[in-house]
């Protein structure tokens, strides 16, 4: 850069200051962008390839409308970056991700230009939607303009979205970034059909140039006019989204700033339902990231690089391999979350028996239910926040079923810089009222292992649930199994019996050290070890229970309700999340925050 050259970037403080730039001007603050995110992002972690490859489809987007006038609604949210540079949130994005910082989503309470808040797939367009027809209601010219991935696409509730839309006559504008990946590769039909789309390009120049020279032709004119649909039909399978009822445009080069200008300022005077097709390339100018988007995707902070411990997913990912190699029964199954899993190497090393769904959590779950009934032992790989979305399938396509599937919940707890999106806060309080599961909260990655041994072995269907993050425990790989609803006293004390679920059981043992506790490893929320709580019950006269997990209806409150039915009048405090939604920042800052370290252990002994 030139001494005494003023960026671009520096002069914009406000979406209006972008109007101001011409084309020229408007592609330098575009390369700047870029320049900066890499930068940032490698400092604070982050989604580094969706936004390399969002850069000008959002400059676009605010050079031709007018938030917060007009709404944009991001599907997922992480790749927003550029938007909230944009919006005057500039000088905050060293805080991204980072407690008190920008969150790495968009978000309502943080930006008036974030006109909705996401974190999971295939929403935008049903909002946008939302707000589209709330604008008709209202009777105003503003704008409604959704954007969403073509991962996202293979969302059922994206489908439900576009039939409704094409069926709504509603002002809204649907921009399909496709860039052929969500965070693992993309799968199924809807792929397939896109790509075929992009790669039909001649047919956009077919069409183009033949009905242009057929213009001029007056005798004809009109039959060309009436044939369109059919010359599509001619070069191009079908055409999806104008039988839903939205005009479909494109596919466009989503890097080229001046016909994505342009392209949107003819769509803006519409006010129709219609569907902008935009192709664009992950990791977009940078060279890393253009070849391996999905490395990309997501990158932690420079300083916690290093770190060459096994993760969670990590020991997910062994046990899952070994297990198969003696057992052509297993299935495993994930919602678009191959890598984020630990599931690459299945996916290489056992083709048959692995099976990407896309994003569609409802589907995994149900998928899984018909395999099980065909004597098949499906493991569904799946996020704690994202078997949120698959509730009513666990409940009446499983569990009521009493079939056998195994449920590995990773990102179960505080999930860190990703916040409360994507925090794991509700699993044990959803899980534990369902009959015919039985639950299991592992305290280290070799018990880890030794439950998705007793699950996958047992009949039944069995959730083992455990956090983000490293296991301190390198050796873990066994043929053992535990017994179903057993805990275990790890250190004896006096008078205080502290009940640790799950990974916290260290927080419990630093604690015991100090006021000479009891602590016991729980291990099972569902069932629990009755017989050993009323046996404690007679020797220890306060009990402290210690999870990640909501306070209300979780494991604690199991504790809770036991003590009560069978009489036992006893002192328990129970640690665990308050009845909030939780913030964003490194696990152990949450944990201290939200009183689920030694220390509060200890507090709570004395209150």
């Amino acid at each position: 850069m030139q001494q005494g050259y003023i960026r671009v970037l520096d002069q914009i403080h406000s979406p209006q200051d972008i109007k101001k730039l011409d084309l020229d001007q408007l592609q330098s603050l575009a390369d700047e962008i870029r320049d900066f995110l890499i930068q940032t992002i490698q400092k604070t972690g982050g989604h580094l390839a969706p936004n390399l490859g969002t850069i000008e489809m959002t400059l676009a987007m605010h050079y031709v409308f007018d938030t917060p006038k007009d709404s944009f609604v991001f599907d997922v949210g992480h790749q927003a970056y550029t938007h909230k540079i944009l919006t005057g949130r500039l000088k905050q994005m060293p805080t991204l991700r980072q407690k008190d910082g920008l969150s790495g989503f968009t978000k309502r309470s943080e930006s008036e230009h974030d006109s909705f808040g996401a974190g999971h797939s295939s929403t935008s367009i049903s909002a946008a939607l939302g707000i589209a027809i709330g604008n008709r209601l209202h009777d105003n010219d503003k704008k409604s303009i959704a954007v969403i991935g073509d991962g996202a696409l293979t969302g059922g509730m994206s489908f439900e979205a576009l039939n409704h839309a094409g069926d709504s006559n509603a002002d809204l504008l649907i921009i399909l970034n496709d860039n052929d990946m969500s965070i693992s590769k993309n799968v199924g039909a809807m792929n397939k059909y896109l790509t075929k789309l992009i790669s039909g390009k001649v047919y956009s120049t077919m069409k183009t140039k033949s009905l242009d020279f057929l213009e001029k032709v007056p005798m004809i004119h009109e039959f060309a006019r009436r044939s369109e649909e059919h010359l599509k039909g001619m070069v191009l399978p079908s055409t999806l989204f104008e039988e839903l009822g939205l005009d479909y445009f494109g596919p466009i080069d989503g890097h080229d700033l001046p016909t994505l200008v342009k392209t949107l300022q003819n769509l803006k005077r519409q006010d129709k339902p219609r569907l902008l097709h935009i192709i664009t390339k992950k990791g977009y100018g940078l060279e890393s990231a253009e070849k391996d988007p999905c490395k990309f995707h997501g990158v932690a902070p420079a300083q916690s690089q290093a770190n060459t411990l096994p993760s969670y997913s990590d020991v997910f990912g062994t046990w899952i391999n070994n297990t198969a190699k003696q057992n052509t029964d297993l299935i495993a199954i994930t919602p678009a979350m191959c890598t984020g899993s630990g599931m690459s190497d299945f996916e290489r090393d056992f083709p048959e028996q692995y099976f990407d769904v896309g994003i569609a959590e409802q589907h995994a779950i149900t998928f899984a239910g018909g395999l099980a009934v065909q004597g098949f032992k499906p493991i569904v790989a799946i996020y704690s926040t994202f078997l949120q979305r698959g509730y009513d399938q666990l409940i009446h396509d499983i569990a009521l079923q009493d079939l056998n599937v195994v449920f590995a919940i990773d990102r179960a707890g505080l999930v860190g810089a990703d916040g409360a999106t994507h925090a794991g806060s509700f699993d044990l309080s959803f899980l534990r009222c369902i009959p015919n599961l039985v639950v299991m909260s592992p305290s280290n990655s070799a018990q880890m292992y030794q439950m998705l041994n007793t699950a996958f072995a047992t009949s039944g269907a069995f959730c083992v649930r455990y956090p983000r993050g490293v296991s301190a425990i390198e050796s873990y790989v066994s043929t053992e199994q535990i017994q179903i609803g057993k805990a275990e006293v790890v250190r004896q004390g006096v008078n205080i019996a502290i009940l640790a679920f799950g990974t916290l059981l260290d927080f419990a043992l630093e604690a015991a050290e100090s006021i000479n506790a009891t602590v016991v490893d729980m291990r099972f929320v569902k069932p629990l070890d009755e017989a050993l709580l009323i046996e404690l019950s007679k020797t220890h006269t306060q009990f402290i229970s210690i999870e990640d997990n909501a306070i209300k209806g979780g494991a604690g409150s199991g504790v809770s309700e036991f003590f009560h039915q069978q009489g036992i009048n006893t002192s328990l405090k129970i640690l665990g999340l308050p009845d909030i939604f939780t913030e964003q920042g490194s696990q152990d800052q949450l944990h201290a925050l939200y009183g689920l370290d030694a220390q509060a252990i200890i507090a709570a002994s004395q209150t």
